[in-house]
């Protein structure tokens, strides 16, 4: 993460909270809205179309047209590529104002979101954008008097349905490789959060992205999540959410056999071993936990410390537990936000009680912070077993569990106890044990003495109930293309 110098933060302009279909915006057909609320103070931010079943109509159409006739479907691929830069481009000249804008309705730190995620959402797109001109397929020599190759194609009109956590990235990481592709796109953003996503689609239209390309339908996922998904116009879905959530999409997906792609949850281990630089390793579990209010889907949120080093271990994560500092999330000095919304407090707020009436010892926070927002306290479970719901559920917030181990083995089939397999942490200075743990842990990605290392060439994803295919990297680009084989006949 970077480190820009942050400067007093003004609040944002609330332009773009319609429907954006085939480059024009529209209330939803319906004339329904919803309220997006600032979770720090409780506040309605702005009313946003909600979109259902027949604005997603009008926009597989608009997509589909722009696939199959319009001027996407004849640009040549470094055209493609050099408009994707130019998005990129006008996303780094809004830098601040769309770091504020994702603070307003996710209530994440303005630090985080200036140094972060806006960084991220333009590194990923500037990636993608490289890639436009170099998907091609191959020359394969067959029997017989012939001449064989494959071409790579768009799989066609996608529907993409993105979380609250990291709205804007999220925003990238699906639109880079889809347009790369040439695909055209359908987008859900969550209902909690978005109002980034349609500042992003004003921007592309900005950037010369031909209109239909890029369409953007708020709503909720049981009428506009669940029309994009059941639509037999969009060719592929993908999703990042919880799993519960993608057995839904699969079931509903089924009928037209759409292409799926999936990151989902976690409850991903990090392992802290006894010759492991302490200091580096609380810090990197402190991040891997409490960055974005605990809203990560790899949080390292089960932190295994060798027994002869945990109660120094403890101490330390709880000194900095005390000292990080929770409040206002336009404050440059501000650690830690709010939680998305109600409902998210609410079940960080019972997964503690259940921590608390499992046995496990509450070392730090464990209660809300203030009486306005949606602020939760750092909390640190000491003496955690394996089965206590803290240990196996996703929390999706600012609660560790601390658990003890003294074998590697041992270790290494309680950190695979878990539906999940998204990441997985080793801190350790024996270049061998984290070989060998890394090739062991059943995890999309392992980080070694480090943690939540991202970058748009890396690809992510996670084994078991964590997902289905890729995301970044040119592993991310394959789900979005079809290949198909021509052979012609030579003589």
């Amino acid at each position: 993460m970077s480190t820009t110098v942050m400067q007093p933060v003004r609040r944002p302009t609330i332009r773009q909270t319609e429907c954006f279909i085939d480059g024009q915006w529209t209330s939803s057909q319906s004339g329904k809205t919803f309220e997006t609320i600032h979770p720090a103070t409780e506040e309605t931010i702005a009313q946003v179309a909600e979109g259902d079943q027949a604005d997603v109509e009008l926009a597989v159409r608009a997509a589909r047209k722009a696939l199959e006739s319009g001027p996407w479907s004849r640009m040549d691929a470094r055209d493609r590529g050099r408009l994707m830069m130019k998005l990129a481009d006008l996303i780094e000249h809004e830098a601040d104002e769309l770091a504020a804008l994702e603070t307003l309705d996710n209530g994440k730190p303005i630090r985080d979101a200036r140094n972060a995620d806006v960084p991220l959402t333009i590194d990923c797109l500037r990636y993608y954008a490289g890639f436009a001109d170099k998907i091609h397929g191959q020359t394969i020599p067959i029997r017989g008097n012939y001449f064989c190759y494959t071409r790579r194609e768009p799989v066609g009109v996608v529907g993409q349905i993105i979380p609250w956590n990291f709205p804007m990235l999220m925003v990238a990481w699906k639109w880079g490789p889809a347009l790369a592709a040439g695909c055209t796109v359908v987008m859900k953003p969550a209902e909690q959060t978005p109002l980034t996503c349609l500042r992003l689609a004003r921007l592309a239209q900005k950037a010369g992205i031909p209109d239909g390309v890029i369409n953007v339908v708020p709503g909720f996922g049981p009428t506009a999540g669940a029309a994009i998904v059941k639509h037999p116009g969009v060719d592929k879905v993908a999703f990042t959410g919880e799993y519960l959530t993608a057995q839904t999409i699969m079931k509903d997906a089924a009928p037209t056999l759409k292409r799926l792609t999936f990151e989902l949850g976690g409850k991903s281990p990090n392992i802290i071993t006894a010759d492991a630089d302490l200091d580096a390793a609380a810090a990197g579990a402190h991040f891997g936990l409490y960055f974005n209010q605990g809203q990560c889907c790899c949080a390292g949120s089960r932190v295994f410390v060798e027994e002869s080093v945990h109660a120094r271990f403890i101490e330390k994560l709880a000194s900095m537990n005390k000292t990080r500092r929770v409040g206002d999330p336009f404050n440059p000095e501000t650690e830690q936000g709010p939680q998305v919304d109600r409902a998210q407090f609410d079940k960080i707020m019972k997964y503690i009680e259940l921590g608390k009436q499992a046995g496990a010892t509450c070392v730090t926070g464990g209660t809300r912070v203030g009486e306005r927002g949606y602020f939760v306290a750092p909390t640190l479970f000491d003496n955690v077993s394996d089965e206590m719901p803290i240990a196996q559920d996703e929390i999706f917030g600012p609660v560790m569990s601390v658990l003890k181990f003294k074998d590697l083995d041992e270790l290494v089939a309680r950190a695979n106890n878990t539906i999940f397999g998204l990441a997985a942490a080793v801190w350790t200075r024996d270049v061998s044990k984290a070989h060998y743990l890394a090739k062991r842990l059943r995890a999309g990605t392992v980080w070694i003495n480090c943690y939540d290392v991202f970058d748009a060439a890396a690809p992510f994803g996670g084994f078991k109930m964590s997902g289905m295919g890729r995301e970044l990297g040119e592993e991310g680009l394959r789900p979005y293309l079809e290949n198909k084989t021509v052979t012609v006949a030579l003589g």
